[in-house]
């Protein structure tokens, strides 16, 4: 797992290019099982990788810290997104002070974590009352033919490419779930990018990497003649205060 884990740092700058962001109404989702706004709230995003969700949760007016453990990602969250201070660490060991920040978010990023000591970091960074929100990005399987991207990306990888366990974290707290459906509009080469820069394809191999997309583009191009593509998702998001 740490293999895929880290991973990352050698496509930091197409993970940050192409890469899902998140939708204003994640946040106010947020704000809302967290019981305060994020204006002034004093937050720590880990396992931030190229900021995506730091930077968001930073335009909402947090005074946010993002933690990132991988040199590419975090030598590409300091370029793209300078004024937000980042430290080297991650969920098992967070190099942080004990009761300082009011919220810990985890975008796409608890699975990595071994929760045996990701859930007493947690706990000991929260302030009384603080919360630890963790949420996924998944694609919208409703959505036909991403459907029958996802049959064949499962027919791809079996179980080897299969996602991290995503079970909740225990001695932390009740959770509280809110799903969120959205889309982006994106050209076929910017999907096709993203795919790309999951952990399964990182660590997969050049070749087999560049035939199976060769493939999905032959297959995608006619839906899309006009060669933009409309990418539906859900983020599940799952909150517990302290």
């Amino acid at each position: 797992m740490t293999t895929r884990a880290r991973s990352f740092d050698t496509a930091a700058v197409s993970y940050g290019k192409h890469r899902p962001g998140y939708p204003p109404a994640l946040f106010d989702a947020l704000e809302e099982l967290t019981g305060r706004p994020l204006a002034g709230a004093r937050v720590a995003d880990i396992g931030a990788g190229t900021g995506i969700a730091t930077a968001l949760l930073h335009a909402r007016g947090a005074d946010v810290l993002a933690v990132e453990p991988g040199d590419g990602m975090a030598a590409e969250l300091r370029r793209a997104h300078p004024r937000i201070p980042v430290v080297r660490g991650d969920g098992d060991r967070l190099p942080l002070p004990s009761a300082a920040f009011d919220l810990l978010t985890y975008a796409q990023a608890w699975h990595w974590t071994d929760p045996e000591r990701s859930v007493p970091e947690a706990r000991r960074v929260l302030r009384p009352g603080g919360a630890l929100a963790l949420w996924w990005n998944d694609a919208d399987l409703t959505v036909p033919w991403i459907a029958a991207q996802g049959e064949r990306l499962a027919a791809f990888f079996g179980a080897a490419g299969g996602s991290p366990v995503r079970a909740l974290p225990q001695g932390i707290g009740e959770f509280t779930t809110r799903s969120v459906r959205w889309s982006r509009r994106v050209p076929l080469d910017t999907h096709l990018a993203n795919l790309a820069s999951h952990s399964a394809f990182l660590v997969l191999g050049e070749e087999r990497t560049r035939a199976y997309f060769a493939g999905e583009r032959a297959l995608l191009a006619p839906l899309f003649p006009e060669g933009t593509v409309e990418e539906s998702y859900v983020v599940t998001l799952r909150v517990a205060r302290v």
